[in-house]
């Protein structure tokens, strides 16, 4: 049993604890106010059990925590961890998508120029990605992976283990669409999966590369080669128009 315990929102923990039948003290904790916190239970630190919760998902997995349990790892105090609800772990699960290998980024963030930026990254990663985002930023983001034509799946996770636990899976456009029927349905905090970029072998592709190219110059000019390939591959018109001009009287 713990002396008392850090949590986010004491209103919110309350409802849980006091199901539970636990009445013990309650401190909260927030970004900004976390160095004070520190200051304020070094008197306990030593002498005292001390449990740091959530309003949902982890502590420090983009929720406050991170600088009180590097202060207690500085000081040599135990620290120990009790596995629950991860929003970021659960949303992989239910995703469909490859998890064997991911990125987490945190929150998509609300600068236009860095969420350019991001979307752009987005396209290129062969990982698995996953964000965090509020629902009124939700669709925006979306549109702007539709727009950006990135042709991948993706799945979006909304309250996982609650009551009104909703998963979307598919493109964007579908994603969008699924959504817009029902505007309630975009309330709270959301997960973001999207696949990565998928990578095959780099000698097997130059072959279907020149194998695409060498059909496509009996029908169309060079130049309606290169963009047709470059759509279709991704690869720089630059190479294209290379590999375009050896097998062009081959």
């Amino acid at each position: 049993m713990v002396d008392f315990i850090i949590c986010e929102n004491p209103k919110h923990s309350l409802k849980l604890l006091n199901k539970l039948g636990i009445k013990k003290k309650l401190l909260s904790l927030h970004d900004y106010n976390e160095n004070l916190l520190i200051k304020y239970i070094e008197k306990y630190q030593f002498n005292s059990s001390v449990a740091l919760i959530s309003d949902a998902g982890a502590p420090l997995i983009s929720d406050p925590g991170y600088k009180l349990v590097l202060d207690y790892i500085n000081k040599g105090i135990m620290i120990t961890t009790v596995p629950g609800p991860s929003s970021i772990i659960s949303a992989l699960q239910l995703s469909g998508l490859p998890i064997n290998n991911f990125k987490y980024f945190g929150f998509v963030p609300k600068n236009k120029s860095a969420t350019d930026a991001l979307v752009v990254e987005i396209e290129k990663l062969s990982t698995t990605s996953v964000f965090f985002i509020s629902g009124i930023r939700l669709l925006d983001f979306l549109k702007k992976i539709l727009t950006k034509k990135i042709n991948k799946r993706i799945s979006v996770c909304k309250e996982i283990t609650k009551k009104n636990e909703r998963v979307f899976r598919g493109f964007a456009e579908e994603i969008i669409k699924e959504i817009s029927k029902n505007t309630t349905s975009i309330k709270g905090e959301f997960v973001i999966i999207i696949e990565g970029t998928e990578i095959k072998n780099k000698r097997n592709l130059d072959v279907d590369i020149k194998d695409q190219i060498k059909k496509l110059l009996q029908k169309y000019s060079l130049t309606e080669v290169v963009q047709i390939v470059h759509k279709l591959t991704n690869v720089s018109k630059k190479e294209i128009y290379k590999s375009a001009l050896l097998l062009k009287d081959v």
